[in-house]
Formats: C-alpha cells, sequence, structure tokens
C-alpha cells in the first residue's frame, strides 16, 4: 500500500536518526516466510555496506534511498506491505533486514519489515542508480509537476487519466488511494481520456496533486482497516480520516452531498468517485 506520502513519512522518521551514522553490521533477520528480492546476494550485500557511512536519505518515487559514502546507495522499495522501523515492530517474525548503527544516537538500528514477503532491498552503484532511478523508468515526481508536466504525459493519450495516473514512468509517487482523492478533488472522472481534459482542469490537477499529497504528508500516511502501515516508530498515519472517496463506497459524498460513492475497476483497481461530483464525459457508456 506505501505510496508517496508514507515513503515520505518513512523517509523522515529515520532520516535524523541515521544520516552520517556508520553502517557496523547488515544482518538477514531469521524468517520463514516468503522471502523479499535482495540484489545482489545477501553477503555480497553485507561486504559492500558494512563500515559505510549513510550519507543521505531520500525519497525517489515510493523508495526509499540509503545514499552511501561509497557512491553506493540501498534502494528499497516497500510495495504492498513493507516498512521502515526504528523501533517496536508490528509483528518480529515478519523482519527482514537490519542496519546495525555505529555511533551515538537514540537508535541502535534501522528495520525493513515486510507482512507478504513483496517488498525489495536493492545496492546499486552509481551507473545502477540512474538506470533504476532515472527518466528512463520513472517519471517526474509527483510532488514537483506542474501544469506543464501534465499537458506533456496527457497530450494525445487516450488512456483514462486514472490509469495514467498509475503509470509509474509518467508520474512518479501517486497510487490507487491518492489517484482517486485527487480526480474527486478536482472533479475530473476517471474514465476520463488524458488528451480530452481542459487546460483549466489540469491546471486544478496539478494543484490538487500537490495539495493532497503534501496533506497527507502532514498526516503521516494513511493506515487502512488492514493496520499494515506504519511510521518509523510503529504508530499509525491518520490521513485516512480525511478520505473523500477512497473505500467509501454507498457512503454520502461529503463533497455534494447528493450521491453516493460508487466503486469501479479500471486496470484491475478499485476507483472511487462521486458522479455528480465527477460528471462522466461524453461518450462514455458507463
Amino acid at each position: 500500500m506505501p505510496e508517496l506520502p508514507e515513503v515520505e513519512t518513512m523517509v523522515r522518521g529515520i532520516r535524523s536518526h541515521v544520516e552520517g551514522r556508520r553502517i557496523r553490521r547488515v544482518r538477514l533477520c531469521p524468517c520463514s516466510r516468503r522471502p523479499i528480492l535482495l540484489e545482489p546476494g545477501f553477503e555480497q550485500m553485507a561486504a559492500r555496506a558494512e563500515g559505510r557511512k549513510i550519507t543521505q536519505v531520500w525519497r525517489r518515487a515510493k523508495r526509499v534511498v540509503l545514499a552511501l559514502d561509497s557512491d553506493d546507495a540501498f534502494v528499497i522499495e516497500p510495495r504492498m506491505t513493507g516498512l521502515m522501523l526504528l523501533d517496536d515492530p508490528p509483528s518480529v517474525e515478519h523482519l527482514r533486514i537490519e542496519w546495525q548503527l555505529a555511533g551515538r544516537g537514540a537508535y541502535r538500528s534501522v528495520w525493513f519489515w515486510d507482512r507478504r514477503g513483496l517488498g525489495t532491498i536493492r545496492l546499486l552503484d552509481p551507473q545502477q542508480q540512474d538506470e533504476v532511478l532515472g527518466p528512463g523508468n520513472l517519471g517526474p515526481d509527483a510532488l514537483d509537476m506542474t501544469i506543464a508536466d501534465w499537458q506533456v504525459i496527457c497530450r494525445g493519450s487516450s488512456t483514462p487519466i486514472k490509469v495514467l495516473m498509475l503509470n509509474q514512468k509518467k508520474v512518479a509517487g501517486i497510487g490507487n488511494l491518492y489517484a482517486s482523492e485527487i480526480l474527486h478533488l478536482s472533479r475530473i472522472h476517471p474514465e476520463t481520456r488524458a488528451r480530452n481534459i481542459s487546460r483549466q482542469k489540469l491546471r486544478q490537477l496539478a494543484e490538487n496533486t500537490v495539495a493532497v499529497l503534501e496533506l497527507a504528508i502532514r498526516y503521516e500516511g494513511s493506515t487502512l482497516s488492514d493496520g499494515t502501515y506504519r511510521n518509523a516508530l510503529n504508530k499509525a498515519g491518520g490521513y485516512q480520516n480525511a478520505h473523500r472517496v477512497y473505500d467509501r463506497e454507498g457512503e454520502p459524498c461529503p463533497t455534494c452531498g447528493r450521491s453516493a460513492i460508487v466503486r469501479i475497476v479500471q486496470s484491475q483497481r478499485s476507483t472511487f468517485f462521486c458522479r455528480s461530483c465527477q460528471r462522466k464525459p461524453r461518450g462514455l457508456t458507463r
């Protein structure tokens, strides 16, 4: 589930506690569950990282990046259930990797926890970082996109706007939850073809993307009913209480109060919207 706000919250949660500290040891935690992807293999990863200083912690799209003084970097993709933690994991049996830290600090380790085992941890050299994190693989960060950026990705595209927003090569960081929230606030029907969105609506889309994501970051992300997402100190996020449409099928629309929130499926993902606030474009049969 972690999307841009949740991953940004992870980064902010661990940054001040790990930047400038050396990795004393990298430990593979005993776990009988589905193994996560480690590249390269664990032994080579540990040999390259132990003794190195963490110089910077940052986010690229839905990935946490731990840059080292060797110019290598850990690129961690939490995917559905991965978390970066400093303390008190939700369950010990789902701990995957521990970075034990040297030097003085409130926490002696940072951990990667993953209940479903879908996350990935890669230790990449500079060339590999360019390939994995660069524009050939990831589009511009959603928080940085201007109306001009939205015009470029929408121009000539017949893809429904909700589906386009989930394409990480076009827009980096937005996932299913926040796409529904952004489109509702922008009053854009999720099945609207991207090329048919007016400049005025694209301006609203650009502004509301930033507004929704920044507010969600301020609330430290969304913890849904499964309780999986937690911040670095194993505390729930708060933005789920501000959701307007996501996972609220059948509830009255909080914007207009006239229609109930409906759910459709796009590219095998649930989309939530209001038929009154987000009018169906001409030509759509649904």
